[in-house]
């Protein structure tokens, strides 16, 4: 969500709860937005805290296609096909979007809004770290909450990202980046704790 004074805001937080428990919640089926979904998870893997943070990515890919700035969005077919595709299918789309740099780059050369533009290299950076190798993930990385935060802090950095969004975060404190984590993944990793920084 986006509060009138162009802040973006997490939504549904008072659903976020803090679960002492080893295993998954238990939830039958896949459940969440099909586009936002992580690969693994669309092909039925466990659920695990990688999934939500590659679901990160795919949220932020989706606002930076669809989105033209604050209250401007736009429907792109050929993406907004990833809400009805199969499961199987979907993954498979996935995968192809983001395992060639070249095809990610077009993609986004081709697609990202305007206003989004100047996210380009930060979003291929941040494929990189998320999908190893053009591929997905084949174990849990621990560390790689750390790596998506450090680098979108120093994107949020980048003359060309602030301009566009109208931020000054070297004068104005209020625009600097403040993080809120939410855990409750289901997985020992991801039930940690909640913080605001």
């Amino acid at each position: 969500m986006v509060s009138k004074d162009n802040r973006g805001f997490l939504i549904d937080l008072d659903l976020a709860i803090k679960e002492q428990r080893i295993g998954a919640s238990g939830a039958k089926g896949k459940t969440g937005t099909r586009a936002f979904m992580a690969i693994g998870a669309l092909l039925g893997e466990q659920h695990s805290f990688m999934h939500d943070l590659e679901s990160f990515f795919w949220v932020l890919f989706w606002i930076c296609i669809h989105c033209s700035g604050p209250g401007k969005g736009e429907v792109v077919a050929q993406f907004d096909k990833w809400n009805y595709a199969d499961t199987e299918e979907l993954a498979k789309l996935k995968l192809g979007t983001v395992s060639d740099e070249d095809i990610f780059r077009k993609t986004t050369e081709e697609f990202f809004t305007e206003y989004y533009g100047p996210l380009i290299p930060w979003v291929n950076t941040l494929r990189k770290v998320v999908f190893p190798g053009g591929g997905r993930w084949k174990r849990e990385d621990s560390g790689l909450y750390a790596r998506m935060r450090g680098l979108l802090e120093e994107a949020r950095k980048d003359p060309r990202v602030s301009a566009e969004a109208g931020l000054d975060p070297e004068n104005n404190p209020s625009d600097r980046p403040q993080f809120f984590e939410a855990h409750g993944t289901g997985t020992q990793a991801g039930d940690r704790g909640c913080s605001v920084n």
